[in-house]
């Protein structure tokens, strides 16, 4: 999905969007201390690879500034972020080796059809739900691949 998309959905649920950028240390502080004084009702990190290289700095940047902050997956959540939603990463590695392993039984790539993400997790972590003093309906965490207590 693209930002595009998602402020068009946020539009028409009468949400407001704040995008906001970091690509070092410093800028992550930075946007939470910008999110801090904004008082968002939440925030999403989105899918990055330098964004999960600082999983610890973004959970504890969220709970320093009592934002409840949501994220792609699971590494976030044992991190101490509140909760994830997205592909089951071991799931797709499992996906990705059978589909090697049928091109090298022989079949041609441009044979095998495309295939996308089937499995997604949510993840929640209860005691970042209670130090941000939440309470996570109890459906949802009967839904939930994971808590984390």
């Amino acid at each position: 999905m693209t930002l595009q998309e998602v402020e068009t959905a946020a539009s028409a649920m009468g949400m407001q969007i704040h995008t906001l950028n970091a690509s070092t240390g410093n800028e992550i502080e930075s946007a939470f201390s910008a999110l801090g004084r904004r008082r968002p009702d939440a925030v999403f990190v989105a899918p990055d690879s330098f964004y999960s290289t600082r999983r610890e700095q973004l959970a504890r940047l969220a709970a320093r500034h009592a934002i409840p902050a949501v994220y792609s997956v699971r590494d976030y959540v044992e991190a101490g972020g509140l909760m994830s939603y997205g592909p089951d990463i071991a799931d797709m590695f499992q996906r990705v080796g059978a589909y090697t392993a049928r091109i090298l039984n022989g079949k041609k790539p441009e044979d095998l059809p495309v295939e996308q993400v089937a499995k997604f997790e949510l993840s929640i972590n209860r005691r970042t739900a209670n130090a941000l003093r939440l309470t996570i309906p109890p459906a949802l965490l009967l839904r939930a691949d994971a808590v984390i207590t």
